[in-house]
């Protein structure tokens, strides 16, 4: 048989809060006064033992769903369901979140126009598809020194992307990497 909740209430034990809950229930909110709001309850300040003694009546919990309120705003619910749901809201709204991916494109300094292009055409399908592109001129060795043919070919590259993608940031020197971030002009995938 389950062990009884202290203080009459007729719902089973819970034992002592876990530290993971984020909300405090029945015994172990601490405000004199709390706010009361609920299904077929009159929304209303009550005092805690009145709040609790209501919860008690309706066979339920006092959640504390807003401590940081003057008084705290309480829920009469039932805990389980209660946190059924708030898991459920929290699953849909990462579902609705767009990730951001951020495609690199990797050039030498010295990389020819056939590459070029060649880059260009899949940097041009990232886009589409609503992708961010990283492009990068990667200085091995001496090849440092072509800093400008480095800066010239990312712009170019801006420059054949300019319908599709807006410059979010100018090409600048990283270490051995030169630098260019474009983002898709309309955002909404296709």
């Amino acid at each position: 048989m389950a062990q009884m909740k202290p203080g009459g209430f007729n719902r089973p034990f819970r034992g002592p809060q876990k530290k993971e809950d984020e909300h405090k229930i029945n015994e172990f909110i601490r405000a004199p006064k709390v706010r009361v709001v609920g299904e077929n309850i009159e929304p209303n300040v009550y005092t805690l033992r009145e709040a609790l003694q209501l919860a008690q009546e309706l066979n339920l919990d006092l959640v504390e769903i807003s401590p940081n309120a003057d008084p705290p705003v309480c829920k009469i619910t039932d805990y389980s369901k209660f946190k059924y749901e708030q898991k459920k809201k929290q699953k849909e709204l990462k579902a609705k979140q767009h990730k951001v991916v951020v495609k690199e494109i990797r050039f030498g300094p010295n990389t020819d126009d056939h590459d070029f292009d060649f880059k260009l055409k899949h940097a041009q399908e990232f886009l589409k598809e609503g992708h961010k592109v990283k492009a990068y001129v990667h200085f091995v060795g001496r090849t440092i020194v072509y800093k400008e043919r480095g800066e010239m070919l990312l712009l170019r590259f801006a420059t054949g992307l300019e319908e599709l993608a807006k410059v979010e940031e100018m090409p600048k020197l990283e270490g051995k990497r030169m630098f260019l971030m474009l983002t898709p002009k309309n955002s909404s995938k296709k």
